[in-house]
């Protein structure tokens, strides 16, 4: 009999009660398809909700139930409304990679670091092109900040290397982007066992060219 609206302004609300208890940190916002909430027979559609997660509390902030996947876009801005996000680092897939995101997040007085896919015209390949060019020369002539950090546990070794610049005149999309700053590669080697697996993401933020902290 509860009115889900309700409970869910109710359980934000809460949360907002208790956030200044938590130091700034970063808020990871994903949307997930929840399994076997789907019914074929009465046509009903797997139930796909994005959520915010407090990865230091580890609590979920708040979540928006979307028809789909596709909607993750429209979802983002109204989950982002409900939260208190001064102070905080958002962090979002490539679906998040939209500029009225971006403004949105600033807006609240955060942070944003963007996953960058094959979305925003050629900004994906634009950066993507821009560092290839620099690794092949070790980056010697591009000013930029390094980290390289290695996690183990579980029976897997990943080591993870990112490289960051705020270097960005060459960047033709630059000013369509809320207080953007940097631009980031994140390098992973996963292995597990004898398999070893390789992947390369890039990212735009509105952060300082902190490697450690990416």
């Amino acid at each position: 009999l509860i009115d889900p609206d309700q409970f869910q302004q109710c359980f934000i609300n809460w949360v907002d009660s208790i956030r200044e208890r938590f130091t700034a940190e970063v808020i990871s916002i994903d949307g997930k398809t929840l399994c076997g909430s789907h019914d074929k027979a009465k046509g009903k559609k797997p139930i796909h909700l994005v959520s915010a997660w407090a990865t230091e509390s580890k609590l979920v902030l708040g979540q928006v139930k979307t028809a789909e996947k596709s909607n993750e876009i429209t979802a983002i801005p109204e989950l982002l409304d409900l939260l208190y996000l001064e102070g905080c680092i958002v962090t979002l897939d490539a679906m998040g990679c939209q500029t009225k995101i971006a403004q949105d997040i600033r807006d609240k007085g955060a942070g944003y670091i963007i996953a960058l896919k094959g979305n925003q015209g050629n900004l994906n390949q634009q950066i993507r092109s821009f560092f290839k060019i620099h690794q092949a020369t070790d980056f010697v002539d591009l000013a930029h900040y390094s980290h390289e950090e290695t996690d183990t546990g579980h029976g897997r070794i990943e080591i993870r290397n990112c490289v960051v610049t705020d270097q960005l005149d060459w960047l033709e999309q630059k000013d369509n982007w809320a207080d953007l700053k940097t631009v980031a590669m994140l390098e992973s080697t996963r292995i597990i066992g004898e398999k070893e697996t390789h992947e390369t993401r890039f990212y735009i933020s509105s952060l300082p060219a902190k490697a450690e902290l990416f």
